[in-house]
């Protein structure tokens, strides 16, 4: 007859694992390993888990509270269940959702069947992930990235700009990065050539640097 191992998983924000582990024993395990991670955590680093999969052997049952625990998503729980009933090892949650065990011959279908509705799960979310992509691009919606500025706060660039600020000023008046300053600036074709006005602001001169300048070189900065 087969060991009965329990595996408990909860949250960084719950305090201890302890209900789920008493839960595990009174439903006849052995050994329970439990860990706290967060459901994010690649199961890779989830070090009881992997621990508790080391140590199953076939005929063992594997006991959780519920099936999320052996996974982040729906196809990592039903890959586990495969690979664990391909090894000949029984499943069981507390919840009475799954028990491989009790199913007997018809297991293997019932994890073949949620296999499939897992296949079909992730092309549903990456077609409609798609759709949305496309119904954004065509519509002119955002596709993600940093969001742009606030109409405002571009109008309040542009203001300052017309009166006569510098890049530099303007950078330090609003808050906002020189790159953006340049490129608002460049969109609503104001301030002349900000490039220039750029060199200003990241440039410093040169100890015994000579400087040459064109008599309208010098007209072109006076104006600027």
């Amino acid at each position: 007859m087969g060991r009965i191992i329990g595996y408990a998983r909860v949250s960084t924000t719950i305090q201890t694992t302890d209900p789920q582990v008493e839960a595990l024993k009174a439903a006849g395990c052995t050994r329970v390993f439990a860990e706290k991670v967060s459901s994010r955590t690649p199961e890779t680093q989830r070090i009881q888990l992997q621990a508790a999969l080391t140590v199953l052997e076939e005929g063992d049952e594997l006991v959780l509270s519920k099936l999320d625990r052996i996974g982040r998503t729906m196809l990592e729980v039903v890959n586990r269940l495969h690979d664990l009933q391909s090894r000949g090892i029984h499943v069981r949650t507390l919840d009475g959702l799954l028990n491989t065990k009790g199913l007997g011959k018809m297991a293997p279908l019932v994890i073949g069947l949620l296999t499939g509705l897992a296949e079909v799960e992730r092309s549903l979310i990456q077609e409609r992930t798609q759709e949305s992509v496309e119904h954004r691009r065509r519509t002119g919606g955002n596709l993600g990235g940093r969001p742009g500025l606030p109409v405002v706060k571009k109008n309040h660039i542009v203001k300052l700009r017309e009166e006569g600020h510098s890049l530099r000023q303007i950078v330090t008046l609003t808050g906002v990065s020189l790159a953006a300053v340049q490129k608002v600036c460049k969109e609503h074709q104001v301030g002349g050539d900000l490039v220039t006005d750029q060199s200003s602001v990241n440039q410093q001169p040169v100890k015994g640097q000579v400087k040459s300048r064109s008599k309208s070189q010098s007209r072109v900065s006076q104006v600027a």
